[in-house]
């Protein structure tokens, strides 16, 4: 049955890589009642890695342009190599994983022999875990776009959620502040920020919770791996405090979690008894409590 609102959604953010996002976004997975998931890190998806889902469907992602060569118009002039600055294009051929599809070329060749035709970039993947439905993204090496197959992604989700009458959606968003993780962030009711207690960490969680307020977009904190330096665990405490953003869960250094990782299971079904375990089971609790509040 299709849920008569649209569902909410909550994405997992971090400023910057390695902090044990996915883990928490497969964790919070496995304790949810069957959500709709979406891995939103096309660049360097690996949700499925813990997930292990079976592949449903693939449907092809065009988002970039590259230049085309009509060779029956092409004279050799040579312009658009001379005023090519990424060096994508030759008099005998174009170097598409080169070419940014600014134009340029096609604007100053002579003869009208170049064109910008859009291309493959990646795929859109459906997929069926144990855990509730998959979607996700693939880009091709040398991809781009991969903001706008983001979007594609999260409106594959939004299809999979109408389909299945499921009411929330899990975004494993990517690290960083760009297009891809503007994409991931836009419209959703929760974020919740993954950070670690070093230096980088702390410093791109700031520049992260920035670009929520922008959004208008409510946060809330893990701090993973919080006793590897006690002090900084503290700072990021006090920043939260400070911030208005309430902190769901220190969680300490756990060597279950690597563990859960090689096996490609949620740490929560893999070792269910562990201390970060039940963490995050009380950190699951509150997003839900908040969740419940604003249906």
């Amino acid at each position: 049955m299709t849920p008569a609102t649209s569902p909410q959604r909550v994405v997992i953010l971090s400023g910057k890589g390695g902090t044990g996002k996915t883990t928490v976004t497969s964790c919070f997975a496995d304790l949810s009642d069957g959500a709709v998931l979406a891995d939103a890190d096309v660049d360097a998806a690996n949700l499925h890695l813990m997930l292990d889902p079976e592949i449903t469907s693939e449907r092809e992602f065009r988002g970039a342009k590259v230049a085309r060569r009509d060779e029956a118009k092409c004279e050799g002039a040579g312009e658009c190599e001379r005023r090519c600055r990424f060096d994508a294009i030759t008099t005998e051929r174009v170097l598409e994983a080169r070419c940014e599809g600014c134009g340029l070329c096609v604007l100053t060749c002579p003869n009208g022999a170049l064109s910008l035709e859009t291309v493959v970039s990646g795929y859109a993947i459906r997929g069926r875990t144990r855990y509730g439905p998959l979607a996700s993204g693939r880009l091709v090496p040398a991809g781009e776009s991969s903001g706008k197959l983001v979007t594609e992604v999260r409106e594959v989700a939004d299809e999979l959620a109408s389909e299945d009458g499921r009411d929330l959606v899990l975004i494993d968003g990517p690290p960083g502040i760009g297009c891809t993780a503007i994409a991931a962030l836009t419209g959703v009711d929760l974020a919740v920020l993954v950070t670690e207690p070093s230096e980088s960490g702390i410093h791109d969680l700031q520049r992260v919770r920035e670009l929520l307020y922008h959004f208008q977009v409510p946060a809330s904190l893990i701090v993973n791996k919080f006793d590897i330096n006690p002090g900084n665990a503290e700072r990021a405490r006090a920043w939260a405090e400070d911030n208005q953003v309430p902190l769901l869960a220190n969680l300490p250094y756990d060597g279950s979690v690597p563990r859960s990782v090689r096996e490609g299971v949620p740490l929560t079904s893999h070792a269910p008894g562990s201390s970060v375990s039940g963490r995050l089971r009380a950190a699951w609790r509150l997003v839900t409590d908040w969740l419940a509040t604003r249906r």
